[in-house]
């Protein structure tokens, strides 16, 4: 069974900084890529980040030069460190652990989810 418990969530001030984790269990977490959507109020859930199993990264372009994801293998964790904060930046923050990634770096969503992690960037 796999789970995936996301925490650091909270509110800031814009240009203040956080940093996501995403602790997995249940599989073996070197193996596969991760990513972190979000989903802001009305709005789709989008991808902001994902890592692959050798460490390459990708981001959205809303993010870029902000956001930066990482992994520890040998805590099975997955982070997000998220600089500079814009308010649009307020969302409830997932990870997902992926089905796979395609032979051009495309991120492919698996149906396993975290809870959660509510991010408000508000002065």
């Amino acid at each position: 069974q796999v789970q995936l418990v996301e925490s650091g969530g909270g509110r800031v001030q814009p240009g203040g900084s956080l940093r996501l984790s995403c602790a997995a269990s249940g599989s073996i977490f070197s193996i596969y890529a991760m990513g972190w959507y979000r989903q802001a109020p009305g709005k789709q859930r989008e991808l902001v980040a994902t890592i692959t199993s050798g460490g390459s990264t990708n981001y959205a372009d809303s993010v870029k030069g902000r956001f930066t994801i990482s992994r520890d293998n040998a805590k099975n964790t997955v982070y997000l460190q998220m600089n500079s904060l814009k308010p649009e930046d307020t969302a409830v923050y997932y990870c997902n652990r992926a089905a796979y990634v395609d032979y051009s770096g495309t991120y492919y969503q698996s149906d396993y989810w975290g809870q959660g992690t509510q991010v408000t960037v508000s002065s």
